[in-house]
């Protein structure tokens, strides 16, 4: 009798984290592409901010700017190809 208690707090358990997960699986993608694009925004803003030495330009590094700069990088991109 112990042993099907056992058991069936076993699948339970096992049936919880799989419904925890399918919960959460969107929110995560979603936060590690937010994190991937800021990384990339931030690389775009230093490469701007290098070539940019020469024209006096200059784009200060944060996280709001390198969301933004790469959002529209991104609107860019497919701006040109579409045409």
């Amino acid at each position: 009798m112990d042993n099907i208690n056992t058991i069936i707090i076993f699948l339970g358990c096992i049936i919880g984290i799989i419904l925890f997960g399918k919960i959460f699986v969107m929110p995560i993608k979603k936060i590690i592409k937010l994190v991937i694009n800021s990384i990339i925004g931030g690389l775009i803003i230093v490469f701007i901010n290098w070539i940019g030495t020469s024209f006096n330009l200059h784009i200060g590094l944060n996280i709001i700017t390198s969301i933004f700069v790469r959002d529209t990088w991104n609107s860019w991109s497919n701006i040109t190809y579409n045409i």
